[in-house]
């Protein structure tokens, strides 16, 4: 019986139109590639995600323009891709929504709706780039602090630290507090404005406490762009 709905007969896919989608792609791809190395806050290797963008983009119009004219080739897929198990874990949140933005853009361009995804992605970028433009002058650094003070027999050492602390950073909260054999270990978590107050946060507990042990510990960023 022939087949009247025509509804496993691939219709032809055309070349031209797969190579000009292909170059949007790796332009976008590039394009997201940077912005994620540029305004990423992730504490993994950014550069090796950012590689990978290009891969799924190109590889995601290409599956969606094979497979999209034909419904036979669309459940295979399904079936082929029901047996893919991923065993590397997205630790952060923004790695994912960049992957997730990386495969909107496939498969907007595999279905060659271009342009919806090229002012999709516009929209997009100029969100990240506005919102980083207007938190860049607010960032702080987030600090923990572990300072080991040896006095024996003085009760009035942690008003003192706390003191010193309050003069020089904008906040301060006690983690941690251990005493034994007369040395003070204490942990805060402070907030500073800027590295300037961490040296002189740290010159007046070293003039201070003569011996004490200090030691800052990077809760976000360590190096800004």
């Amino acid at each position: 019986m022939p087949d009247q709905l025509q509804l496993t007969a691939p219709a032809p896919l055309s070349i031209v139109a797969l190579l000009v989608n292909l170059l949007i792609g790796a332009g976008l791809a590039t394009l997201l590639s940077w912005l994620f190395l540029r305004f990423g806050r992730t504490y993994s290797n950014r550069t090796q995600i950012a590689w990978v963008f290009p891969l799924i983009v190109l590889s995601t119009i290409l599956i969606i323009s094979v497979v999209k004219s034909s419904l036979a080739l669309s459940l295979g897929l399904v079936g082929a891709l029901s047996i893919v198990r991923f065993r590397t874990p997205i630790k952060e949140p923004e790695e994912l929504a960049y992957l997730f933005l990386a495969i909107s853009v496939g498969l907007g361009l595999g279905a060659d709706q271009r342009w919806p995804t090229l002012v999709a992605f516009v929209f997009i970028v100029a969100i990240v780039l506005a919102r980083s433009a207007w938190s860049a002058p607010r960032r702080e650094h987030n600090l923990y602090l572990n300072i080991d003070v040896p006095a024996p027999g003085d009760q009035n050492v942690l008003g003192r630290v706390h003191e010193i602390l309050a003069g020089h950073v904008r906040s301060v909260d006690m983690r941690r507090l251990d005493v034994r054999d007369g040395v003070h270990q204490a942990t805060y978590y402070i907030e500073c404005r800027d590295p300037g107050q961490v040296v002189a946060l740290t010159q007046s507990l070293a003039s201070s406490f003569p011996g004490a042990g200090i030691s800052f510990v990077e809760q976000r960023g360590v190096v800004e762009r």
